[in-house]
């Protein structure tokens, strides 16, 4: 035969004969490497392939004088080698790179792809949007289907340097928080996309009672804007008595109601469930904290036990809504303002020196939350007021105060 076609013959015996030596080779390479950290000498690699190359090609008939005297003998033992090797090279760096430690720690701190991440300055946001059907929680009843639908479409902005299980725990608090909900679950991958499973409020009132409080409804003339969460106080002949508004309901109220589900149900055809209520009519503003349009109605309060007899012996009883006064953290965050300075959250980088104290004659430390760590013995959670001895490890958020330019310069160094 001709020189080309002797190549081409070696290269299919080759290959071949080669799959077998090569695949040996590759898990061979990749096991001493992963286990012991050594790499398998080539020698051995080529003894190894040539070894089992030469067995299988005598159990496929190839060894034979003709062939053995012929080119293509050696083009195939080179492939085959080639192979061998190749395939040992990419076994050894699999097992090099491939951790050899992987804890539930780890998995917990998966963080965010970066393709998702939104920046708005120096500060990351991600929108969080559902991902399917948002599922019901074993156990609870059915979402309602405009509970379900509003879930379904909403999105949510949070900050985008967190791992996905603190995003996932701020979610839920988010949600059960927003809707009332008795329970729910939320699963976040790396793309921002979240599997959602909720249940629906269950005993909305009692829920909302305080403990040693008890809820008494009385009929009076309510002022305008008054909602749930106000605290008022009802003046009767004998006394005053302080409570909690826990719902409210107007005659206004309920012709707003009414006109809200005729408009509902001209546009849309109702679709009455097996527990023969209209979920297409939403409920009204007495069960939720919008303001109610005042009037003539009846009010739930949250008062002391020992209150109840003398506000229902009352014949004219008289609502006053009290001053809830100024939210003392806006103040203190204005105070601050006001001064020239600014608070920031920073998050320690993971070239930043881990021996490296709190001290600055222009920044102040109000705070440090510390993360979880396996290496790191020391208690995790939040550190108030740190002295200028606490260190930084990567990971901790701190929350720093001073001028602004100041807080960046210690925002771009720290964060790094």
């Amino acid at each position: 035969m001709t020189l080309p076609v002797e190549i081409l013959l070696g290269l299919y015996l080759g290959l071949l004969t080669g799959i077998v030596p090569a695949f040996v080779a590759g898990a061979l390479g990749f096991l001493v490497r992963y286990v012991t950290g050594v790499t398998l000498p080539g020698f051995g690699v080529v003894v190894l392939a040539l070894s089992i190359a030469s067995i299988q090609g005598g159990l496929l008939g190839l060894v034979e004088p003709d062939i053995a005297q012929s080119p293509r003998l050696l083009v195939a033992v080179l492939v085959v080698l080639m192979l061998a090797l190749y395939a040992h090279n990419q076994g050894d760096k699999l097992g090099a790179e491939l951790p050899r430690r992987l804890s539930l720690s780890q998995l917990r701190h998966r963080t965010l792809s970066a393709d998702v991440i939104e920046f708005v300055g120096t500060v990351g946001q991600v929108t969080i949007r559902p991902t399917g059907e948002i599922s019901d929680v074993e156990g609870y009843p059915p979402l309602p289907s405009d509970l379900r639908a509003t879930l379904r479409t909403d999105s949510w902005r949070l900050p985008a340097d967190l791992p996905l299980s603190e995003l996932e725990r701020r979610l839920e608090e988010r949600l059960r928080t927003e809707h009332d909900l008795a329970d729910v679950a939320v699963s976040i991958d790396e793309q921002a996309r979240a599997s959602i499973a909720a249940a629906p409020p269950a005993g909305g009132l009692s829920r909302r009672v305080p403990d040693g409080k008890r809820a008494v409804s009385i009929g009076t003339l309510v002022p305008t804007g008054l909602a749930r969460g106000d605290e008022v106080t009802v003046r009767t002949a004998k006394r005053s008595i302080a409570g909690a508004i826990l719902s409210v309901r107007t005659e206004i109220d309920d012709e707003r109601g009414a006109e809200t589900a005729e408009t509902v149900s001209d546009r849309t055809e109702p679709a009455v469930p097996d527990g023969g209520e209209d979920e297409s009519v939403p409920p009204s503003s007495g069960g939720s904290a919008v303001a109610s349009a005042g009037g003539v109605g009846r009010v739930t309060l949250a008062i002391d036990r020992e209150n109840v007899k003398p506000l229902l012996e009352a014949e004219t009883p008289r609502l006053v809504v009290r001053s809830r006064s100024t939210n003392r953290d806006f103040e203190a965050f204005a105070l601050v303002k006001r001064a020239g300075y600014a608070i920031r959250r920073v998050t320690v980088g993971s070239t930043a020196a881990s021996d490296e104290p709190l001290s600055s004659a222009d920044v102040t430390v109000i705070a440090i939350r510390r993360q979880e760590s396996e290496t790191d013995d020391r208690r995790h959670g939040w550190l108030f007021a740190p002295d200028s001895a606490s260190t930084l490890e990567p990971g901790d958020e701190l929350f720093v105060a001073g001028p602004e330019g100041v807080t960046d310069a210690v925002a771009e160094a720290v964060g790094r």
